[in-house]
């Protein structure tokens, strides 16, 4: 059984004699803490997303919005604009034609206007890209058209060899300094895992505007086919196994900087929201394991996590977060180990060593 009580995103559902689900992220109040991630095909059509909803995703991050589709159409529209500016305003084709408009961003915005008609969880935006520039005005325009928050998913391979990791992180730091600056929506940043200090990193976003991390970016990994001598991609989706690095460093983070921390990557079963509600996510973000099964996958997950809440006598999902994180684990230097030697050790110790 089940109810419906309104909140400030619409409303939420709940168990009615079962653990209170709900959690907090970036200043939402979501049903739980199922966040279906950034990717397409799963969140590109408002159309799919109702299914989302119904599955038990407790708010859907849309497809991202790539910097570069955002500048090459500011720039073929320009050219079009431009087209005939050395002929005669008589000329018919003085102005271009409307179809020479370019609609990459209007359709995006259109997208999240749908998505808010259609859904009452929180809708969260994407904007995929690293260098500061025009696009960031992009923020604003979708704040208007209704997202209830914004995601900065980083990706970026930096191959400059005069390139400094200090210079690297500046720009990422001025980057979400200027969209804070153009928007009031709240912002969470989508980080890779390889900075030098992510610790001092995630303390300079938190001061530039940011409201949440999101650990970590998965990279694509190019193969090389060895016969046809050409680079082919070489898509794995993520498994349990990957949960163990944003899980380490959610718990590093957790209590240490002033943001929400969610989890990407690695989710499969309810035992690994719990795991990553311990280090201290506020939601964790699940594709891998929907691209497999299908948004169905949304409530088993919902009900394997309610399952082990009531068999652990825990009133609600929030009460798990961050109890296992470094600051009130009992081994807090379990979390910083580094030699590989010590856990190799452990294996033939046993668990209790």
């Amino acid at each position: 059984m089940t109810t419906t009580t309104p909140g400030p995103a619409g409303p939420q559902q709940h168990d009615a004699f079962g653990p209170d689900l709900s959690v907090e992220y970036l200043g939402l109040r979501l049903a739980n803490p199922l966040v279906v991630g950034a990717a397409a095909p799963l969140s590109e059509s408002p159309e799919a997303l109702p299914a989302l909803e119904a599955a038990g995703a407790g708010a859907v991050v849309l497809h991202s919005l790539f910097q570069e589709e955002i500048e090459r159409e500011q720039m073929m529209l320009h050219s079009h604009w431009m087209q005939g500016a050395e002929s005669y305003a008589e000329a018919l084709s003085y102005l271009p034609e409307e179809s020479a408009v370019h609609g990459g961003e209007d359709l995006y915005l259109r997208d999240v206007e749908e998505a808010r008609r259609r859904l009452s969880i929180p809708v969260i935006a994407s904007l995929n890209g690293l260098h500061p520039g025009s696009w960031v005005h992009t923020a604003r325009r979708i704040e208007a058209a209704g997202a209830s928050a914004l995601e900065l998913n980083v990706y970026s391979v930096p191959t400059d060899p005069g390139l400094s990791s200090e210079a690297i992180e500046q720009e990422l730091v001025s980057l979400v300094a200027d969209v804070r600056r153009d928007t009031r929506l709240p912002l969470a940043v989508k980080l890779g895992p390889y900075y030098t200090n992510l610790s001092a990193l995630a303390r300079r976003l938190a001061e530039a505007g940011a409201d949440a991390l999101v650990l970590f970016n998965r990279f694509y990994q190019p193969d090389i086919d060895i016969e046809t001598l050409e680079i082919r991609p070489n898509l794995i989706l993520s498994n349990s196994h990957e949960l163990r690095l944003p899980l380490r460093w959610i718990a590093l983070l957790h209590g240490r900087v002033p943001m929400d921390l969610a989890a990407s990557g690695g989710v499969q079963r309810g035992a690994d929201v719990v795991r990553l509600l311990m280090a201290g996510a506020s939601v964790t973000q699940v594709v891998g394991a929907l691209l497999r099964h299908g948004p169905a996958r949304l409530s088993l997950l919902r009900r394997e996590l309610s399952d082990w809440l009531h068999q652990h006598e825990y009133a609600s999902a929030r009460s798990l977060i961050g109890c296992m994180s470094q600051r009130r684990c009992p081994e807090p230097s379990a979390f910083e180990r580094a030699q590989y030697v010590r856990a190799l050790h452990s294996l033939h110790a046993g668990p209790h060593a």
